[in-house]
């Protein structure tokens, strides 16, 4: 697979884009770009986010080669990912099909793993614990949410989460809009 800079110089270049028009549409300075699209600087969801944005392409187009037309994600085709700047890991349990407005993913959290950089963006947030136990900072406020247990939130308020446990945890996610 494509290393996820080269992915975004290409894509760049494919649109006939400076990296300073870049720049403009995402806020990000020129600096960062050229060093994001070097492999020489780590990349934020949400940074990548913008990116997707200004590119009009789902934040899929970065990791996916493949598309499942089937509608189902077998056990054996699922495949995980991090993203640098996230100490999570990933794995997505959609079907691809055109206007998906759901995101499910299965989010393994390591002991005592600390989501260190706060959110707010359009669309909502459903969370199930399906091992272990998260502390989700929402709106200023925490919620311990255990094995079994749920939350659910607009993703516009300000929020992160936390596994405090000394062992793995394991969620399940679904967001709308879809960002992976």
């Amino acid at each position: 697979m494509e290393e996820l800079y080269k992915k975004i110089k290409n894509l760049r270049l494919q649109q006939g884009l400076t990296l300073k028009d870049l720049s403009a549409k995402t806020d990000l300075s020129v600096s960062f770009l050229s060093q994001v699209e070097r492999g020489s600087s780590s990349l934020a969801i949400t940074s990548l986010k913008r990116i997707a944005d200004a590119f009009e392409v789902p934040i899929t187009h970065f990791f996916d080669t493949e598309t499942n037309h089937n509608y189902i994600v077998k056990i054996e085709s699922r495949k995980p990912f991090t993203i640098e700047g996230s100490p999570a890991t990933y794995t997505r349990l959609n079907g691809e099909f055109n206007s998906r407005t759901l995101e499910p993913l299965l989010v393994t959290l390591s002991p005592k793993q600390i989501q260190t950089q706060t959110s707010s963006h359009p669309g909502e947030e459903f969370y199930y614990v399906l091992k272990g136990a998260v502390l989700f900072h929402v709106d200023e406020k925490e919620y311990f949410v255990r094995e079994g247990d749920s939350i659910h939130f607009p993703s516009r308020v300000p929020h992160f989460w936390e596994n405090p446990l000394n062992e793995e945890s394991t969620i399940l996610c679904v967001l709308t809009p879809v960002i992976f």
